[in-house]
Parts: structure tokens; C-alpha cells; sequence
């Protein structure tokens, strides 16, 4: 099966999850087609010889009809990615004309997942991510397990948080190569660590988060 393409990995990119849709993407038709084929086999075993001479034609074509269709969602299956990176979260798919969608980690306020009674026996769910900009939200289905998606989405926006925090220090440092180096710049990046994790126990909501985040960065 083929993995997210390296050459839409911006440089210095880390890859973190390239994930396919979960099975039942695509099997739950397969399931309903072997239903048929059942229904079909006990309705073909009652007709009589005269009857079946004129029906074999039709249901042949119907069958082949569906194999392709089953077909054509198992290659759409296969090019559609959700992918995770130390940067951004991406959805990819389609075989000849694609479509995608990429949230910067940066813009990420919220992040939501949801499963069914069934979705979450058989490991498979939904997962809503609102950000700041014009689109506001992005749905994405059939994630695998979207609970531990959704924590390692968390992990990757503190990494990115305190990446940034240190970009910063770094810039202000070459603005200014003759200032002391300062020591706030690590307190911040724990300061914003650990608002993180104040908002992912629910003790701050994401917009206090972010407003907080603002304020020390402008510190800096």
C-alpha cells in the first residue's frame, strides 16, 4: 500500500502517523454484497429452469457491476491518508483527481472524536478538529482509533508550542546578539507546557489557552 508521498513532507517535517481509514470503509459493503449473494442464491434455487433463462443474463451483470464497485472503493481506500505530522494534520485521498485537507498545528483550538456503540468495538470512529480561519472545522471518518489520535494531536501541538516558544528566543537573540541571554524564554516554554496540560484536563478552555499563549509569547 502506498504511504503519504515524502515530496508533500515540507524539509525538516517528522512524519508522526500516516494512517489508512479503518476497514470498515470499505468492508461493511462487502458484508452487505455477501448478504445479498445469500438472499440471491436461496431466491436462484427456488425459480425453475424457464425462469432462470432469462434472469441469469441481468443478475450476471449486476454482480459484475458490483465487483467493480467493490473494487474501486478498496483503490480509494488505499489512496486516502490522514496523516500527522510534527507540524500540521493532512487528508489526502483520491486515485486520479485528489483532494485534501491541512490544519496547521499552530491554529488547532479544539479537537473532538466520536464513536458509535459498534465503532468502538471494532476500533474505528470520527474525529472533528476546529481551527482559527476561514473553514473553521474539518471532519474526518473512519479514523482508527480516534481517542488515541486525538491525545497524540495534544502531544504534538505542545511540541510544537515549545518549538515555536524556542524559534522566538532564537530570533529575538539574533536581533539583538549583545543582550544577555535571557531565562525566561525556557519558563515560558514550561508555562505553556503546562497550560497545555491544564487545558486538556479541562481547567482552561482552548480560546483561554490560546490567549495565555499570546501573552507570554509577547513577552518574550
Amino acid at each position: 500500500m502506498p504511504s503519504y508521498p515524502e515530496k508533500l513532507i515540507n524539509e525538516g517535517e517528522t512524519v508522526v502517523l500516516d494512517l489508512k481509514p479503518h476497514w470498515w470503509f470499505f468492508w461493511k459493503h462487502i458484508i452487505v454484497g455477501a448478504a445479498l449473494l445469500i438472499v440471491l442464491g436461496v431466491w436462484i434455487a427456488l425459480l425453475d429452469s424457464k425462469t432462470w433463462e432469462w434472469v441469469q443474463y441481468p443478475l450476471a451483470i449486476a454482480i459484475l457491476v458490483y465487483v467493480v464497485f467493490v473494487i474501486v472503493k478498496y483503490l480509494t481506500w488505499t489512496y486516502t491518508h490522514f496523516v500527522l505530522t510534527d507540524r500540521r494534520v493532512i487528508s489526502r485521498s483520491g486515485i486520479i483527481s485528489k483532494r485534501g485537507t491541512e490544519v496547521p498545528l499552530d491554529r488547532v483550538n479544539n479537537i473532538d472524536f466520536s464513536q458509535k456503540f459498534w465503532e468502538r468495538l471494532i476500533g474505528a470512529g470520527d474525529l472533528s478538529i476546529e481551527s482559527a480561519g476561514k473553514d473553521g472545522q474539518s471532519h474526518f471518518q473512519n479514523v482508527r482509533h480516534p481517542d488515541m489520535v486525538q491525545q497524540e494531536v495534544y502531544r504534538q501541538m505542545e511540541v510544537n508550542s515549545r518549538r515555536q516558544a524556542g524559534w522566538h528566543a532564537d530570533a529575538m537573540a539574533e536581533r539583538n546578539p549583545t543582550a544577555p541571554l535571557s531565562a525566561a524564554s525556557p519558563d515560558v516554554a514550561d508555562q505553556i507546557a503546562k497550560l497545555a496540560t491544564l487545558r486538556d484536563q479541562g481547567a482552561l478552555t482552548s480560546e483561554e489557552f490560546e490567549a495565555k499563549k499570546t501573552e507570554l509569547l509577547d513577552r518574550m
